[in-house]
């Protein structure tokens, strides 16, 4: 059976390695997003502070920075044991926060959420590195996008779950239940089979090694574009997202209609992912991620103006331009990165493309209260416009190739 007779869906919810992983990131993503929103809310119902309910998300991204240094640690060894030992930790700590139940033990849910948060780039790097082996190369478009689907998908059910149960029993039971999801994706990872040979001991000193992923970065020709672009993308998603509430404000609304919002945009990314592996195939990753930002901009810019259709419609539209640029670089990194260099070099793009975001936000809370939201938007709809604009331009010579494995390529 060839790709081309069967819908590349198709063939990668067969394969039992893409199933079993796609299942895991389905119930961790679960547990994840539930503690996410219930973090918040269990620390503002202690201690009645806004700033300190903040302090959850900022404790979960903060080891976003450290990036690279802690990406060496997914090629140092292999993936599947070191991804079922992620996992495993995670478990166990979170059965610690079943005793917070006092300002005074915060201090342990924010110990536990910066761990989590670098685990979780542990992880991320660790999985991708395996999915590069375990995936065939022509189907990683298809299987980062149905990856982004799962993902979104458990963003807009989780959430709800996770408020339900705090609301029903407390924090502690949103821990628990995360916990038991980490459980069970090891299980999922355990079942996976993938023949991983033991990594050649890593050389020269950690500064080096670390400084590798960078490194191969900046001087690849397709890559560096794309994590440029999607680094400046998320800064501008970052400072749009800082605007809803003004938005829905200038709409006639109460702030819960955010939710309507963010339920379409998350529709729209459901969308994306399941047609994005045709896309590239088609269009390349440099184009596919330039349609996705320029869709972005004309959806952020419309936003300026107060119609509930258009609103729902810009909405729709940015849940689907904004994955774009991210499954194109992902894919790309996988493509393009040689396996023993492949857990740096994921970590360093995901801190160097999701890291933005969070100045993106601080900077557009802090515009939203200096002017006017919608000349902000319109702003932002040009600044991304330029973003796509070096995408268009030129189609990088690796790019061009196609969709070959690396055995095809060295046979030609």
């Amino acid at each position: 059976m060839t790709i081309k007779s069967t819908w590349p869906l198709v063939l990668v919810l067969r394969d039992r390695n893409a199933g079993l992983y796609l299942s895991s990131v389905v119930v961790s993503g679960f547990g994840t997003s539930a503690l996410w929103l219930a973090s918040g809310v269990w620390v503002k119902d202690l201690t009645g502070s806004d700033g300190l309910a903040a302090l959850c998300v900022l404790a979960m991204w903060l080891p976003t920075l450290a990036g690279p240094l802690l990406g060496t640690l997914a090629d140092r060894g292999r993936r599947r044991p070191l991804l079922i030992g992620v996992n495993l930790l995670l478990a166990a700590l979170l059965l610690t926060l079943v005793g917070v139940d006092a300002p005074g033990d915060l201090w342990l849910l924010y110990a536990v959420l910066f761990l989590y948060g670098a685990a979780g780039v542990v992880q991320d790097a660790a999985e991708s590195a395996l999915v590069a082996d375990a995936v065939d190369p022509s189907l990683l478009g298809d299987f980062n996008g149905l990856r982004m689907t799962a993902a979104e998908g458990m963003k807009l059910l989780a959430p709800l779950a996770g408020a339900g149960l705090y609301a029903a029993y407390g924090g502690a039971s949103v821990a628990l239940l995360d916990a038991a999801t980490f459980v069970l994706a090891t299980g999922l990872y355990a079942l996976l089979r993938v023949r991983e040979r033991q990594p050649a001991r890593p050389s020269g000193s950690r500064r080096k090694r670390t400084a590798e992923g960078a490194r191969h970065l900046w001087s690849h020709p397709v890559l560096r574009p794309l994590v440029l672009a999607g680094g400046a993308t998320m800064l501008c998603a970052g400072v749009n997202g800082a605007m809803v509430y003004a938005v829905v404000d200038d709409l006639g609304h109460s702030p819960a209609y955010a939710g309507v919002l963010y339920a379409v945009q998350g529709a729209g990314s459901v969308a994306i992912g399941l047609l994005s592996g045709t896309a590239l195939r088609r269009l390349g990753e440099r184009r596919f991620a330039a349609y996705g930002i320029a869709l972005l901009a004309v959806a952020v810019a419309l936003r300026a103006v107060p119609s509930d259709p258009l609103a729902l419609v810009s909405g729709a539209a940015i849940g689907a331009g904004l994955p774009a640029v991210l499954i194109a670089t992902l894919t790309s990194v996988q493509r393009e990165t040689p396996g023993p260099l492949l857990g740096r070099v994921t970590a360093t793009a995901n801190t160097l493309v999701y890291t933005p975001n969070v100045l993106g936000l601080a900077t557009g809370a802090t515009l939203v209260e200096l002017t006017d939201h919608r000349l902000v938007l319109v702003a932002l709809g040009g600044a991304l416009l330029l973003t796509a604009t070096p995408l268009f331009r030129r189609q990088a010579r690796a790019e061009r190739s196609g969709w070959r494995a690396p055995s095809d390529a060295d046979a030609a």
